[in-house]
């Protein structure tokens, strides 16, 4: 997902970012799980999953977990955060 730069309480800038994620892949190598039945396990909608997916919504760090927790993996093996220059 590429965000504007934000600035921070402290004056920082900071850049734009990326987040990739491989729910995809995790949820076909899990029986091919749908976007429904993680949405279920991690109590967040199919839609949520969807975005997330897609790379169109970054989720909490809460649901992050919930989500590397549901398929019993690390959360860097979920999701990777690429910094991109500005």
């Amino acid at each position: 997902m590429f965000l504007k730069s934000i600035t921070t309480a402290k004056g920082f800038k900071m850049g734009k970012s990326y987040i990739q994620n491989n729910i995809r892949r995790l949820r076909f190598n899990a029986d091919e799980m749908t976007q429904q039945e993680l949405a279920d396990k991690v109590g967040a909608t199919r839609q949520t999953i969807a975005a997330i997916e897609k790379r169109k919504y970054s989720p909490s760090l809460e649901l992050a977990f919930k989500i590397a927790q549901a398929f019993n993996t690390p959360i860097g093996d979920v999701f990777t955060y690429e910094p991109t220059a500005e």
